[in-house]
């Protein structure tokens, strides 16, 4: 088996604020051993295995990018202009592994050309803020487009998507086609705010590109799976709901080795105790069940392996719970995280 480790990010509880567990970086190689707190400072959003180096890990969290580079058992913090900067996602460029970008909250995206070392703010996106909620808008999910690396579209959590062609420099605000699919009775739905019934369309959690389809985006939101043909000025409803019984988008991958092969995690709600892993084999024309679990929480998260197709991960909110399967999907396991512990946002292996 391909030397791996697993790792999660956890973060604060959702409607839960009395209950108490750790939050940070848990890392459990897959050779033998336990869970290890290895990140223990602060919450922790995402988990990042640079796709170049496994050996460098990062983390972004409420007090900005924690970086590792034996493999996750320890970290230290790298500058970022504000340190205080909660940063929930990161990309490293296709074919040039030194550049990279964090998003951030509120919406906001830093450059590294050194992999990580140091950080650059770039120019405020201007993204229009559509909908207010109880936090502030983030950068939850960035892809590059196949064989561009200055094209960059993100999924930005209640303020819809944006897209960069000159490397992050400028930003396009997609959100426009969102808000106006958002007219549409299935479509509407008002949760934190009753002001504006586009709340579900703009809350955006993932975004990926199937490299078969290279200029089609697909992103994942609350109410299901969309695709754009035309940069993001307009947005197809994908209607995942004809495959699967839920249909809340929590995070949507593209398989690192099979160009047509793309995951989705679609559970019931943010906080919720059902969901189900979809696999699609021809870029999201259609999709099937491919985990054989029962999860006991929104599933958050999907991890792959760039080094193993045959390893894929989910983390679920609740209860360190994640599942694994190491042969393609034929079986799977348990790998929860020992409590008691707070929610998990990310996932990964490498």
């Amino acid at each position: 088996m391909t030397r791996s480790t697993i790792y999660a990010a956890l973060a604060g509880y959702v409607g839960r604020p009395d209950d108490v567990g750790a939050v940070g970086v848990f890392r459990r190689d897959l050779d033998g051993g336990d869970w290890e707190h290895a990140f223990d400072q602060c919450d922790a959003f995402t988990v990042f295995v640079h796709p170049a180096d496994p050996d460098r890990v990062f983390a972004g969290t409420a007090e900005g990018v924690w970086l590792s580079t034996d493999r996750g058992r320890t970290f230290e913090q790298v500058g970022l202009p504000n340190e205080s900067t909660q940063v929930w996602s990161f990309l490293a460029i296709e074919g040039e592994p030194d550049r990279m970008y964090a998003g951030t909250s509120p919406i906001g995206v830093y450059r590294s050309d050194d992999r990580g070392k140091t950080w650059r703010k770039l120019p405020d996106p201007g993204v229009k803020e559509r909908c207010s909620g109880p936090f502030a808008n983030r950068v939850m999910r960035m892809v590059q487009t196949p064989g561009n690396p200055n094209e960059i579209y993100a999924a930005l959590e209640i303020a819809g998507a944006m897209r960069t062609t000159d490397g992050g420099e400028t930003w396009e605000d997609l959100g426009e086609d969102l808000v106006r699919l958002s007219d549409l009775p299935h479509l509407m739905s008002s949760i934190v705010q009753k002001e504006s019934h586009a709340e579900g369309m703009l809350d955006c959690h993932a975004i990926t590109i199937s490299p078969n389809r290279p200029n089609d985006p697909i992103l994942a939101v609350r109410m299901g799976l969309f695709r754009t043909g035309d940069g993001g000025r307009t947005w197809e409803d994908m209607e995942v709901g004809r495959f699967s019984p839920t249909t809340y988008g929590r995070d949507v991958k593209a398989s690192p080795h099979e160009p047509n092969t793309l995951y989705s995690a679609l559970s019931v709600a943010a906080a919720s105790h059902e969901g189900g892993l979809y696999r699609s084999t021809d870029a999201g024309e259609t999709w099937q069940r491919f985990d054989k679990v029962q999860v006991h929480g929104t599933i958050m998260s999907i991890g792959l392996n760039n080094s193993d197709p045959k390893q894929v991960f989910i983390g679920a909110r609740y209860d360190g719970e994640v599942f694994g399967s190491l042969d393609g999907g034929e079986t799977w396991s348990e790998y929860s995280i020992p409590g008691p512990v707070k929610d998990i946002y990310t996932v990964t292996c490498g």
